[in-house]
């Protein structure tokens, strides 16, 4: 039903001018041109191509306001196909980028299985957590441990009403609007993979919001993702995804993609939209995810995280843990940062000990002193472990 209730009738008429404006200009619709204390904004769909919707919108607020933003809303009910209090309510929302998970299950049309929904749930979750940990730091594996901006920026995701469709859920991040007004003012288009596509050339980039850099990241991992699988479809062998870490791939993200196809492996769809106060030219298509792509994602993530967990003469420098002995041999868990990475970033490792490096292992767990440790590194479950171990120094206080 599209006709607007009285209540939602008294609650229009107090939207302002410019709302309506920055929500028709994030649904795609375009200002055509001025009339009579009015804009004429039009959307062609694809159903039909030769008959535009129009809406007018007030350029101030007159006697005929309320009617006016009340012919608006049940226009936009029948293009979204939705109720014209769903719409309402999205207006008010702050600026936010959207994400929209598409599903495609057998049974009705608005329904899906349990199980479907859990997988694919707890992969958007780990989807967004994964392009936060990209937007700080890229890398092809990203650590368990997730700094507290990742926690944060995961927090703040919101799941919204879900969409006509087989089944969609549509979630969006907040952006902060203190920085969306401060980056207005400053730039006012931003490219979605070329950080340095700005205006005055390389080094001119302003600051966007942290929530802003998640969604570009996203967006840029997933599609890097679906053209590498592409590739290896077409090739018949395992495309590199390591280069693409730069544009926000990595294991963990090729893992929640799998994730949210579930344990039947369903085809899926992501689409992308962006709030308009920090508008974005560059073009973001749906991504399709079919099953022959999930199962080389599959294959990617366990590629790149042996990859990525194997080094020759590997330095090792932290904190023994832990000490223990296992089928005769002597493991110690070392918690430091290696000097091959970049970041520094602490990681817990497995450490087989030689029998000599027994006692200073004993020594450094015992007074809390940091070691030193030279060896080879391998995958270890999820982890990693350290293995021919060719220097053990303990640095004294």
């Amino acid at each position: 039903m599209n006709v607007i209730t009285d209540a939602e009738f008294e609650e229009a008429q107090t939207l302002a001018p410019e709302t309506l404006r920055r929500y028709l200009s994030g649904k795609g619709w375009r200002a055509e041109r001025a009339l009579s204390g009015a804009e004429l904004w039009e959307r062609y769909v694809e159903t039909e191509p030769d008959a535009p919707y129009e809406v007018l919108v007030p350029a101030e607020r007159r006697r005929d306001y309320p009617g006016r933003i009340a012919d608006i809303l049940e226009t936009l009910a029948v293009v979204e196909s939705r109720r014209p209090g769903e719409i309402l309510r999205e207006m008010r929302l702050p600026p936010s980028d959207w994400q929209f998970l598409t599903l495609m299950p057998p049974g009705p049309s608005g329904t899906a299985p349990l199980l479907d929904l859990v997988s694919a749930l707890n992969g958007l979750r780990e989807l967004h957590t994964a392009a936060a940990s990209s937007a700080l730091t890229p890398q092809a594996v990203q650590p368990a441990q997730k700094p507290q901006a990742v926690k944060d920026h995961v927090a703040s995701v919101r799941l919204d009403q879900t969409r006509v469709g087989s089944y969609v859920v549509a979630a969006h991040t907040p952006l902060p609007l203190r920085q969306v007004r401060r980056r207005q003012d400053a730039v006012r288009q931003a490219a979605l993979f070329d950080a340095d596509t700005f205006p005055g050339g390389p080094g001119a980039r302003v600051p966007e919001p942290y929530a802003r850099e998640v969604s570009r990241t996203l967006f840029a991992g997933v599609t890097s993702a679906r053209a590498a699988a592409d590739e290896t479809l077409e090739r018949d062998s395992l495309t590199d995804f390591m280069p693409l870490a730069r544009a926000g791939l990595s294991a963990n993200l090729c893992e929640a993609l799998v994730k949210m196809a579930g344990e039947e492996r369903r085809q899926y769809a992501l689409s992308f939209a962006w709030s308009p106060d920090l508008p974005v030219l560059q073009a973001s298509p749906p991504v399709a995810i079919t099953p022959q792509h999930v199962e080389v994602l599959e294959v990617a993530a366990k590629d790149l995280r042996e990859r990525v967990g194997r080094e020759s003469g590997a330095v090792l420098v932290g904190m023994v843990k832990d000490l223990r002995a296992e089928d005769g041999r002597r493991e110690a868990t070392v918690y430091g940062s290696f000097e091959h990475e970049d970041s520094g970033r602490p990681r817990r490792v497995r450490v087989q000990l030689n029998p000599e490096h027994v006692d200073r292992a004993t020594d450094a767990w015992r007074h809390r002193l940091e070691v030193v440790l030279r060896g080879d590194l391998e995958p270890h479950g999820t982890g990693l472990r350290m293995r021919a171990v060719t220097a053990f120094a303990v640095r004294q206080e």
